[in-house]
């Protein structure tokens, strides 16, 4: 399979999904760090890639949705962001609305 249908199909199966560095118990960067604690705080299922583990993902995920760093944080197949986008719309209280709302979405 190729590797942007690979990221396509893991974006579509899961509501809440991080491309990040390293694994949500041993973030290899403060982004992804800061990142992933946003996401635990919700306490919503999400998945995640450990892209330095991958790397074909690495390489190719910048140009899949034309964002060029990591961490970057799908839900409902749609990128949110990365880590700022992300901090600010958890502040916000809309990280944990999308987050709910895809994962009702998903068990509907």
């Amino acid at each position: 399979m190729d590797v942007l249908e690979r990221i396509k199909n893991q974006v579509e199966s899961h509501p809440v999904i991080i491309y990040m560095k390293g694994t949500p118990q041993l973030p290899q960067c403060g982004f992804s760090s800061r990142t992933v604690e946003a996401l635990k705080s919700l306490e919503v299922e999400f998945a995640y890639v450990n892209v330095l583990a991958d790397p074909e993902i690495f390489q190719n995920l910048p140009r899949f949705a034309d964002w060029p760093t990591f961490p970057q944080v799908y839900v409902d197949g749609e990128l949110i962001g990365g880590c700022d986008i992300t901090l600010e719309m958890h502040a916000a209280g809309e990280l944990e609305k999308v987050a709910k709302q895809a994962l009702a979405n998903k068990s509907a």
